[in-house]
């Protein structure tokens, strides 16, 4: 299924995660490649790879969230800087299953509600 791009002109928020997420990635020829996520948004992510993929390329991303298993079609972007860890590059979902879409949702708003939970200061008590 097509995946949705609800405002093209304005960029998904994004999610730092804290610790990076183990991710496969599947390429066109079948070989595989092992990342790390470290960045999620509802319309990509940043991946750390052993080497960079070829910019364009077609693949098939798969990360395990607390909410679940996640899996789209991804077109790899351009390589960022490399790293002491390896190379940092993005990338952006093309198609996703509705299962998907929903798991991926569930858990971006969890990370959300846990930023805010973290970092919003506590209610203050009213006094009488």
């Amino acid at each position: 299924m097509p995946f949705p791009h609800p405002h093209p002109q304005r960029r998904a928020p994004r999610i730092q995660l804290g610790a990076s997420i183990p991710a496969l990635v599947l390429k066109q020829d079948g070989q595989r490649a092992r990342a790390k996520l470290s960045t999620i948004s509802a319309t990509g992510g940043l991946l750390q790879l052993g080497h960079a993929l070829t910019q364009g390329d077609f693949v098939q991303v798969s990360f395990q969230m607390q909410a679940g298993l996640v899996q789209g079609l991804a077109e790899m972007l351009g390589p960022t800087q490399p790293s002491s860890d390896g190379i940092r590059q993005a990338f952006r979902f093309v198609a996703m299953g509705d299962d998907d879409q929903l798991t991926l949702r569930i858990a971006m708003d969890s990370a959300d509600d846990r930023k805010q939970m973290r970092f919003s200061p506590p209610p203050k008590r009213k006094t009488l």
